[in-house]
Order: structure tokens, then C-alpha cells, then sequence
């Protein structure tokens, strides 16, 4: 998960005149380590993955963003924002590639999901999705990015059949060929031993 990253003010260098006391320094730096380790207002974490295991041609792929407030204040004007979906590429089944939060609590997280469905197999790049936010009111706009799952391969329907459906049809094909050379020798014993059986009785 990349941290969406607060643009912090820069601290203005303390000066000091020549003739002040050392022991005066002292508590000045403290102060100004203090100021510059602190981290006021709201810090997102956001992540993005794919629930599916294999994405497939026409079937359903459905993605989830998670974010997370680490900041100590709540996130105003939360909006996350995923373009890396083209139409001609992607149909969506549900869900927004495009919403709105008012606030996130700080120590809390909030999940969305949508599902979409792949027009085309290949190659694809699922890239990050933006989320701007306000750390604290009044504040600027604070932008930053999702993780990214990275390059993966969208499978045609016909491959993803082939390769792990359970195959009922060939399975059933196969038994129908093989049935005539597993049943013509089958009949031709049944049928001799019937004839040996009756000779038998009649001898008896």
C-alpha cells in the first residue's frame, strides 16, 4: 500500500543571536524536533486488489478499495477516483469507479467494491487509483495514490474452459467411443457362456 502523503509547511529556520547563551539552544531545538516529528490532522492509507483469482473474458471481476485514516484528526472530502478502466474495455455490472466520502474517522477505514466485467482478453495493467482528501479543515487538498496490483492476464472464455472446467461433454463423447470395444467383447462372452452353460444342462 503506497501512504497518502500530507505536504507538510516548512518550518521557518530559528536564528539566534551570537551573544545568547548556548543553554538557550537547547530548548529551542527540542521545540523545533517536536514541531517537525508531529503529524497533526488526517493520514490516509489506501489499497486496491482483485478479489478474483483468474480474470476471464465476460465473466465477472470484482475489485476492492480499502482505506484506512492513521492521521489523528478525521479526512474531509474523501474522493476516490479510478480512470485506468476503459469502456471499450471494461463493462461495469455494479458499484462506481468514482465516489465520495464526507468524512473518515480517524483509527477507523472504509471499504468499496464494484464489479466489472472484461471485454477483451490480454494483457492488462491495473494501475492505482487517486484519493484526495482534506487533512484538516480549512487545510488543502491532500492527493495521493492506492496501491496497484500490477500487470496480470485477462483469460479468453474458451482457454478458461478448456483448462478448469470439469469437461462433462468430453468425459461423455469418450464413453461413447469407447463403449463399442468395451461392449461388442462383453456381448460375445455373454453370449458364449450362455451356449456353454446350456450344452452343460443338457449333457447333465
Amino acid at each position: 500500500m503506497y501512504a497518502v502523503r500530507m505536504r507538510l509547511s516548512g518550518l521557518s529556520a530559528l536564528r539566534c543571536e551570537e551573544d545568547a547563551p548556548k543553554m538557550m539552544l537547547v530548548p529551542l531545538l527540542l521545540a523545533l524536533l517536536g514541531l517537525c516529528s508531529a503529524e497533526d490532522g488526517a493520514r490516509l492509507l489506501a489499497s486496491k486488489s482483485l478479489l478474483n483469482r483468474y480474470a476471464v473474458e465476460g465473466r465477472d471481476l470484482t475489485l476492492q478499495y480499502n482505506i484506512y485514516n492513521v492521521g489523528s484528526s478525521a479526512a474531509l472530502e474523501v474522493d476516490l477516483s479510478d480512470d485506468s478502466f476503459p469502456p471499450e474495455d471494461f463493462g461495469i455490472v455494479s458499484g462506481m469507479l468514482n465516489v465520495k466520502w464526507d468524512r473518515i474517522a480517524p483509527a477507523s477505514n472504509v471499504s468499496h467494491t464494484v464489479v466489472l466485467r472484461p471485454l477483451k482478453a490480454g494483457y492488462f495493467n491495473f494501475t492505482s487509483a487517486s484519493v484526495s482528501y482534506v487533512a484538516q479543515e480549512g487545510g488543502p487538498v491532500v492527493v495521493g495514490y492506492t496501491s496497484a496490483p500490477g500487470q496480470g492476464g485477462i483469460l479468453a472464455q474458451r482457454e478458461f474452459d478448456r483448462r478448469f472446467s470439469p469437461h462433462y461433454l468430453d468425459w461423455a463423447a469418450f464413453g461413447v467411443m469407447t463403449l463399442p470395444s468395451i461392449g461388442i467383447p462383453l456381448l460375445l462372452w455373454y453370449s458364449s457362456k450362455r451356449k456353454y452353460d446350456s450344452s452343460k444342462a443338457k449333457k447333465n
